[in-house]
């Protein structure tokens, strides 16, 4: 129920209501991409040919930029529609909503320029209701462009593909003549702002955006309505204002909420429901309704995250949206598969890299209980040129989602370095913006310099960073000097783990792997086996120093690098703990399932490392619902050890006897058993590793690609 209910609480697209017309505009769009020729007669000549029919969302690139290194369309294309508004629509306000085009966007409404907009992450708002014939057809004709510039960010698509396209929904938005702003950022034109949040009260004001397009001034009244999440009214406030003409107006209405219910994350994600309304004689003229989940956030330096005074772990993934053959243009039914995968491996909070995402997606973060970190694209390259659309993303990403209370910190940049002294400036400047915008969360910004101190570092709240010990650099057991580094040379600062750890293909399979990983080239050996031990170690140590506030694996899914080929598969980056089509588990996933998970996890690794060559061999079970029975063969084997974590049971010198061997896990727990089987063929004198090289280390600091 409090998942639905979440649902009925994201903001205007899905409202509905008699006082706002919210209406699907996916469907009748055409589509024909380029290249286009250069000779403006040939380009004319040519435009009413190729169209084809497409439903939004959709992108171009589902496919190239999945298959091949470097071989994508990135370019022009565009969309176009016939809308017939009806006449008696004449009177009143309409927008065109986009949820996301990748990544430069031009209107046209009968052939006049409309508006744009740079960045392929972030919702605009267009008004077209001057550019409109009621009661007539109307072109609507949409130009995109995904190519790389250096004044849009990202300037490059080096670490994932800017899918081309509008590839997420498209909504009209009608309003009468004074309504609650549209076109702020494509916000919803209300902000909820909390502070000194207790379970015995908590202060809301309500800060609200109205425009008058009529020419005198209009008065009405201003009613906020605060619902429990059974429906039951909780607080109201009526204000009667008197609306200007010119420009938008600003009014606050503010709240005393006694013995509120706290949103408390996974653990209680409660939400109420605030209702604005524009009232005029009686007639309600325009509604938003926004979430509410009071709550209070507090990072403690070498401690960790007090969700209400309540220290709660950070237990972290990162995601990236695309999918197998679909890229960017996702369903609801594909982001609620991933959160369904989230939320199984018991992740509690989620970084959304790298870039903003789908409003249903945070809403249903919100609904669900997870804690976010937000971000713009600002990635990989410093073009010089791109301060302008850094400021204009952040500023859509706060005000577009600044009434989530899942998202406890704005992302400034990832990975970003030379020129250093404009680097750290523009970060400071993205900090301040951030401050200004929204005072209440925190700021953070990521890079892969080790050392906290270094010079574009430690402009934000919070100091990211990606460390990849035994995978781009030195060797798996680095990680935890590194932290102990830190711990005696900045007790005192906000640090978290951003990124961390290795590729895994599961068609490279190997029984036993050092410290290295096989790093890096598409002849390489990505094997999940090395992955696991990764994994195993890491989190050990990660686990043990509370001085890293929050760790984030990199990734949750397999995802497309369309610049690179590794691992003997193009265009994919697989450190994904999950594969790109979402179909399969690696073995990295059930141990982070066993260790955060309160579900119970019993789970043999090394399931598709089959075909052995050593007799004698260890056997790891992971088991979060006490010590398992090992059956080798049918004969138990009793003696184990412990490994990096309580759930981390290791059987070692077990006998493999010639041909196939059953691996049999057993354990009781609450009255249920559980079990899990496995099967390896061992071959006397068998060399599966005959053409695997050993891995070399590189002992040079990463600070990424």
């Amino acid at each position: 129920m409090r998942l639905l209910a979440g649902l009925l609480l994201s903001f205007s697209l899905v409202v509905g209501g008699f006082a706002r017309d919210v209406e699907s505009f996916n469907e009748g769009w055409l589509f024909k991409k380029g290249p286009f020729p250069t000779d403006q007669i040939l380009f004319q000549s040519g435009f009413d040919q190729r169209w084809q029919d497409v439903i939004i969302p959709h992108t171009w690139n589902a496919i190239d930029m999945q298959n091949d290194k470097n071989n994508f369309y990135a370019g022009e294309a565009f969309y176009k529609k016939t809308y017939r508004p009806d006449a008696s629509m004449k009177d009143k306000r309409i927008f065109l909503n986009f949820e996301g085009v990748a990544s430069v966007a031009e209107l046209y409404v009968n052939g006049t320029f409309a508006g744009n907009h740079k960045g392929g992450y972030s919702a605009f708002r267009i008004e077209i209701s001057k550019l409109l014939k009621f009661g007539e057809d109307n072109e609507i004709l949409l130009k995109v462009d995904n190519s790389s510039r250096p004044d849009v960010v990202p300037i490059n698509h080096t670490l994932f593909g800017v899918y081309g396209g509008m590839y997420r929904p498209v909504h009209l938005i009608i309003t009468e003549k004074v309504n609650i702003a549209v076109t702020d950022y494509a916000s919803p034109g209300i902000y909820i702002s909390q502070k000194n949040v207790t379970n015995k009260s908590a202060d809301v004001n309500v800060e609200i955006k109205i425009e008058n397009e009529n020419r005198e001034a209009k008065r009405v009244q201003l009613l906020t309505s605060i619902y429990d999440m059974d429906g039951k009214l909780k607080l109201k406030k009526e204000t009667a204002i008197n609306v200007l003409p010119q420009g938008r107006q600003f009014y606050n209405q503010d709240f005393t909420i006694t013995n509120p219910h706290l949103w408390q994350g996974l653990e209680d994600p409660y939400l109420y429901k605030v209702v604005t309304q524009i009232v005029s004689n009686g007639t309600v003229i325009d509604e938003v309704i926004q979430p509410l989940g009071l709550r209070h956030f507090e990072l403690k330096a070498a401690d960790g995250m007090y969700l209400n005074g309540k220290k709660v772990p950070m237990y972290g993934v990162c995601r990236h949206q695309d999918w197998w053959q679909l890229g960017s243009a996702l369903t609801n039914e594909q982001h609620d598969a991933d959160l369904a995968i989230i939320k199984e491996i018991g992740a509690t909070t989620i970084r959304l890299a790298h870039y903003q995402q789908s409003e249903y997606f945070y809403s249903k973060c919100d609904s669900i209980g997870f804690m976010i970190w937000a971000e713009i694209p600002f990635v990989n390259r410093v073009s010089t040129k791109e301060a302008d659309n850094a400021k204009q993303q952040m500023t859509e990403l706060i005000r577009q989602n600044y009434n989530h209370p899942s998202i406890y910190t704005w992302g400034l940049h990832n990975e970003v370095y030379t020129p250093i002294n404009y680097t750290a400036s523009l970060t400071t400047e993205l900090h301040d913006l951030a401050k200004s915008e929204d005072p209440y969360r925190y700021t953070v910004s990521v890079n892969g310099y080790g050392d906290p101190g270094h010079g574009v570092n430690m402009n934000a709240d919070i100091q990211g960073i990606n460390r990849y010990f035994g995978w781009y650099e030195k060797k798996i057991q680095d990680m935890e000097p590194w932290i102990e580094g830190m711990e005696k040379e900045y007790p005192d600062y906000k640090i978290m783990l951003a990124e961390y750890g290795t590729e895994a293909n599961i068609y490279h399979q190997q029984e036993v792997v050092g410290d290295v990983g096989d790093c890096c080239g598409f002849d390489k050996q990505y094997n999940e086996t090395f992955a696991t031990r990764f994994h195993e170690i890491q989190w050990g140590y990660i686990a043990n120093h509370p001085y890293l506030l929050a760790s984030y694996l990199w990734n949750t899914f397999d995802f497309a690098t369309p610049a690179s080929s590794q691992g003997g598969v193009e265009a994919r980056n697989m450190k994904g703990l999950v594969t790109f089509d979402r179909k399969l588990k690696k073995d990295p996933f059930y141990w982070y399932k066993a260790n955060w998970s309160k579900d119970p996890v019993l789970y043999l690794t090394q399931r598709r490392a089959t075909e052995r060559e050593n007799k004698i061999t260890p056997v790891t079970v992971y088991s979060n619902i006490g010590v398992p029975q090992l059956f080798v063969n049918g004969v138990e084997v009793k003696n184990y050890k412990k490994g990096t974590t309580h759930v981390h049971y290791i059987f070692e010198n077990i006998e493999l006897q010639e041909g196939v061997n059953e691996i049999e896990v057993k354990a009781s727990y609450k009255g249920e058993t559980y079990d899990d089987k496995i099967q390896w063929n061992y071959e006397r004198n068998r060399n599966t590793r005959s053409d695997i090289r050993k891995p070399q280390e590189n002992k040079n600091e990463h600070i990424g690609l």
